[in-house]
């Protein structure tokens, strides 16, 4: 959005993260625009790690890059212990101030990324392909493997329930990653601690949203985890997921490339999602991850329009 874009060239992402007004100020341009049902707000996964003792930026075109990333068993045990309220209490600010300005017109999603999403760029050191770091941590310290998940479900569980006391309505937890696994590493390595996290969230009274892409292969182990809405990317048959899943409600499945094409286009597959939805209640229209910096602005307003006009009828 031209909007965002006209922030960005006077504040990195760290710093519009760290100032509530300007976290807030982002988190409503979408709202000022378009008639979406709900906000999230303006901040990003990594910032915990400030909070641990990591050293993070971003790069121009590189994304996050850690500098003192997690090779050992070592690394974990130096990681800090710390409160949300204290460190993290921008964001929660942020979401005071969101939840002011909405009055009460959408409700106010908070978020935080997965144990092993947030674990896989410790480890990495940033963005990954094939997150052979993070595999082979996992394969020769499973002891320090699960220590440091035991630490991030800890802290992250702070954190979500932290934004959910400042006014958020919901949470969702990103596990951007997790694709990556096959489903027996899954089981083994992730799959108890992504319960925890979700078992300790879910105590503060708020639905709990899960988003993991490329899980097609172990979607119902996935969804055993206890959230209250399992959030699909683009890589699963919905109306399938739907039969699987019938104890959830589901969000996503659109392809955000689908937005870079002609309008026509786009309708065409935002109309086959919701077909695979189906009549039944508990589906959100979302996308299956999120939306690309080239995206125009027409096309989201047609899509909006779209979904909208559905729901009605």
């Amino acid at each position: 959005m031209p909007e965002y874009r006209a922030v960005r060239e006077k504040h990195t992402i760290l710093e519009i993260c760290s100032h509530p007004e300007l976290a807030c100020q982002v988190t409503l341009q979408p709202l000022r625009r378009f008639d979406l049902d709900a906000a999230i707000i303006f901040a990003d996964l990594l910032l915990p790690l400030k909070a641990m003792g990591m050293d993070f930026d971003f790069r121009q075109g590189e994304g996050p890059v850690i500098f003192n990333p997690i090779a050992s068993d070592h690394d974990v045990k130096r990681l800090r212990r710390f409160d949300p309220l204290e460190e993290l209490a921008y964001v929660l600010e942020a979401v005071r101030l969101a939840v002011r300005e909405l009055n009460g017109r959408v409700p106010l999603i908070g978020f935080a990324g997965a144990p092993f999403t947030i674990a896989s760029y410790m480890i990495e050191g940033g963005s990954s392909r094939n997150f052979q770091r993070t595999k082979m941590f996992m394969y020769q310290s499973p002891s320090a493997w699960h220590r440091l998940m035991d630490f991030l479900v800890q802290h992250l569980a702070l954190f979500l329930k932290a934004q959910i006391d400042a006014g958020a309505s919901a949470v969702q937890v990103f596990d951007s990653w997790l694709g990556t696994l096959g489903p027996e590493d899954f089981r083994v390595f992730v799959q108890p601690h992504s319960c925890a996290l979700l078992r300790e969230v879910s105590v503060a009274g708020a639905p709990v949203i899960h988003f993991a892409t490329g899980i097609g292969g172990y979607l119902e182990e996935f969804s055993n985890c206890g959230a209250d809405v399992i959030s699909l990317d683009w890589r699963v048959d919905l109306a399938r997921a739907r039969r699987i899943l019938r104890n959830h409600a589901v969000q996503g499945n659109l392809d955000p490339a689908s937005l870079l094409g002609p309008v026509q286009v786009l309708l065409l597959q935002a109309q086959k999602v919701l077909q695979g939805a189906g009549s039944e209640p508990g589906y959100i229209f979302n996308l299956g991850h999120g939306i690309l910096p080239d995206t125009p602005v027409e096309n989201v307003q047609a899509l909006v329009d779209l979904v909208h006009r559905s729901s009605v009828e």
